[in-house]
């Protein structure tokens, strides 16, 4: 329960709509998001009592990578089955997603971009998504966050000059050797590393497939699944530090008056 101390703060989880993945030779491939980088920063996200909003392009179900709940990409077989009870347990939200178009970002502290494939196919390239996240990135109060193949929506974004909002700023993303190492480097039509590097991005990472992240400002990437759970403990630390300094702040204020009179 919130209090005028404690003050209650809001995420908006931005998913893709994408069930399939166009490949180099025009064949499609199975996708969605990646189960674990919705499932462990909505856990983390829940547990600090924050609001939780789910969006996707025209508010359509997000679709979940089946592959990713595969044992051998979830970390084991009870791994795996935790996280399909956490997202049969959250198919209420899921199934309400609202649509990215209708947005208002002004409300939320976080927008935060999880991966899996889709988002190459469908955010990277949605005009609503990027002018969502330029508005967010041009708040100094906001944080935005991607994780994986999340950054792949930053793409989206556009300044009415054409200039990109995120060239200059240094971020990290899955990489190239990840891909490859996944198997689908070869059949990329494009790979994420190169795409956020040619627009300008001052690309970082760490070795593949540990924890990683990126902090720029109030951009916060991280580089693959191992990622997602630490990059949204990593932004619940940071709003909570904020709240602090500013009550921290009020706090003096009060003081300072309460002396003058």
């Amino acid at each position: 329960m919130s209090t005028p101390e404690t003050p209650t703060h809001q995420v908006l989880i931005l998913l893709t709509g994408a069930e399939q993945w166009t490949l180099v030779d025009g064949s499609k491939h199975p996708t969605g998001f990646w189960a674990d980088e919705l499932v462990a920063p909505h856990r983390v996200f829940r547990d600090a009592g924050w609001e939780i909003t789910l969006a996707t392009p025209g508010g359509v179900t997000p679709p979940l990578d089946e592959s990713s709940l595969e044992p051998g990409n979830a970390g084991g077989e009870e791994p795996a089955a935790a996280q399909r009870a956490y997202l049969d347990g959250i198919q209420g939200e899921l199934q309400a997603a609202v649509a990215i178009e209708d947005v208002d970002v002004l409300p939320f502290d976080v927008v935060f971009v999880p991966g899996g494939h889709g988002p190459m196919e469908d955010l990277a390239v949605h005009a609503p998504t990027g002018r969502l996240l330029t508005r967010a990135l041009d708040d100094d109060m906001k944080l935005v966050a991607a994780v994986c193949h999340g950054p792949a929506a930053l793409l989206a974004a556009q300044r009415a000059d054409g200039s990109w909002p995120f060239a200059g700023r240094t971020l990290t993303a899955f990489t190239n050797e990840e891909e490859h190492q996944a198997g689908l480097g070869e059949i990329a039509t494009w790979l994420l590393e190169d795409r956020l590097r040619d627009g300008g991005a001052a690309f970082e990472y760490g070795e593949p497939w540990a924890p990683f992240l990126v902090e720029d400002k109030n951009l916060h990437t991280g580089q693959n699944p191992a990622s997602a759970g630490p990059l949204a403990e990593r932004l619940v630390e940071i709003v909570v530090a904020r709240d602090e300094a500013l009550a921290a702040l009020a706090d003096e204020a009060a003081k300072d008056a309460a002396a003058e009179s």
